[in-house]
């Protein structure tokens, strides 16, 4: 009976493994198309010789708009490690440990940015990439942050 048992649990592992081999047709035919795309992609467009009459597009310009409704928030922080904070910063990390708050700072300095470390009164350290004057300069860099800071906010002094 025993026997039977290990004999039987040994063909269903065997079953599931040659089951789960995957096709090498499935892979052949999605290469396939895969070059078949790329080859139509790169396919040279004809032009005819006739000339055609070009249009152009008139010339616009961009003005600028100054930001008046972007989120901030307003905390009372003190400057543990930096040079001061201007009205607006840009906040990408808050910590309750220093040293992890210390180990972001680092990384923010070696990408180029002045950055500072702050607390709050209950005692939360906000790691600040860039500080500025006005909301317009911090709203660009906070976007800019974004890509690899996604929870990147706006700080009001």
């Amino acid at each position: 009976m025993k026997n039977y048992l290990v004999l039987g649990a040994a063909i269903c592992v065997a079953l599931s493994m040659v089951s789960c081999k995957s096709k090498e047709s499935a892979y052949k035919k999605a290469y396939e198309k895969a070059k078949q795309q790329q080859t139509s992609a790169q396919a040279p467009v004809q032009r005819s010789t006739a000339q055609q009459p070009t249009t152009v597009a008139p010339v616009q310009t961009v003005t600028t708009t100054p930001v008046t409704n972007e989120a901030t928030r307003t905390e009372n922080l003190t400057v543990v490690n930096g040079a001061g904070l201007k009205a607006f910063s840009v906040v990408v990390g808050s910590f309750s440990v220093k040293a992890n708050a210390e180990a972001l700072q680092r990384k923010l300095n070696s990408a180029g940015y002045a950055a500072q470390i702050a607390t709050n009164p209950q005692g939360m350290y906000r790691v600040i990439a860039s500080t500025f004057d006005d909301l317009n300069s911090a709203v660009e860099s906070r976007n800019n942050l974004r890509s690899q800071y996604s929870d990147a906010w706006l700080l009001r002094k």
